[in-house]
C-alpha cells in the first residue's frame, strides 16, 4: 500500500472551487443547505457523549479536528460554541479562504495547510475529529482511518460522513446532483470511490473504533430540506464510532 492519503487530481479540482466556499448561492449551495442538519447531529452526539452541561458554550473544553475543512462551513459553528477547533486540509487556497473568514468574523480558528499524516508525526491528538464528506476524495480510506483513529484520544468521537456506492447513489448523488439539479460541478464525485455502510464500518473496527450510530442524511423534495434517518442509509450517510 501506498502510505499516504493524498489524491493531487482531488487537490486541484478543489482550488478551483475554493473562491466559492462561503456563497450560499455558490457551487457549494448543497453544502450551505445540508450544514444545519450535520452541526444538530455532531452537537448532539457530542454533548451526550461527554456529557456536558448545558451553557452558553456548551462545547467549551472540547477539542476538534475538522480534517478537510475546506473554507471552515462546519469549524465556525462548532467555534461559536465553544469548542477549540483546528481545521486542515491539503488545499492550500481552502486554508486562505477559511483563515480570512475566520477573521473577519472574529473567530479564534486553527488552521493549517497539512495532511493527516503529517500532522499524526506531531503525536497530537484531539477529543472530537470530523471527516465529513471527505473520505470519497482520499486515496487509501483505509490507511486513512488508521491515522484518524490514531489521532483521536481515548474515549474520543470520530464522525465520518460519505456516499453510499450503488445504483441510487449514482443517479441521485451523480447524474442528478451534478448534471441534472446542477448543485454541483460536474466531476465533483467519482462513483468508483464511493464507499458503503458495512465496509466503512469495517474501516473503522479494523483502526480500533467502536461504532456508535449510523444515520442517514435524506433529501426531502416536499419541504426542500434534509433529514436525518435511522434506516435509510442509500445515498448520504454518516458513522459516529468511540475510541
Amino acid at each position: 500500500m501506498n502510505k499516504d492519503t493524498i489524491n493531487k487530481k482531488e487537490i486541484d479540482k478543489f482550488s478551483k472551487l475554493a473562491d466559492e466556499w462561503w456563497d450560499p448561492e455558490g457551487k457549494f449551495k448543497p453544502l450551505h443547505n445540508f450544514n444545519p442538519l450535520r452541526i444538530s447531529y455532531i452537537k448532539e452526539n457530542i454533548i451526550k457523549t461527554f456529557n456536558l452541561q448545558e451553557k452558553d458554550k456548551i462545547l467549551s473544553g472540547v477539542k476538534i479536528l475538522d480534517i478537510g475543512c475546506g473554507g471552515g462551513l462546519l469549524c465556525e459553528p462548532m467555534a461559536r460554541l465553544g469548542a477549540e477547533v483546528h481545521g486542515i486540509d491539503v488545499v492550500e487556497k481552502n486554508i486562505k479562504v477559511a483563515s480570512l473568514h475566520a477573521k473577519k468574523m472574529n473567530l479564534d480558528i486553527k488552521y493549517r495547510h497539512i495532511s493527516a499524516e503529517d500532522l499524526l508525526r506531531e503525536k497530537t491528538s484531539f477529543d472530537v475529529i470530523l471527516n465529513m464528506e471527505v473520505i470519497e476524495h482520499v486515496e487509501n480510506p483505509g490507511f486513512f482511518i488508521e491515522i484518524c483513529s490514531n489521532l483521536l484520544n481515548s474515549g474520543g468521537l470520530m464522525f465520518c460522513s460519505t456516499i453510499n456506492k450503488n445504483l441510487k447513489s449514482y443517479l441521485f448523488a451523480i447524474l442528478g446532483a451534478e448534471y441534472v439539479m446542477q448543485w454541483l460541478p460536474k466531476g465533483t464525485h467519482d462513483w468508483n470511490k464511493f464507499i458503503k455502510p458495512n465496509e466503512l464500518k469495517k474501516l473503522f473496527l479494523n483502526s480500533g473504533l467502536k461504532v456508535k450510530d449510523t444515520r442517514g442524511f435524506v433529501f426531502n423534495p416536499i419541504s426542500w430540506g434534509w433529514q436525518l434517518s435511522k434506516s435509510d442509509f442509500t445515498v448520504n450517510y454518516t458513522v459516529c464510532a468511540t475510541k
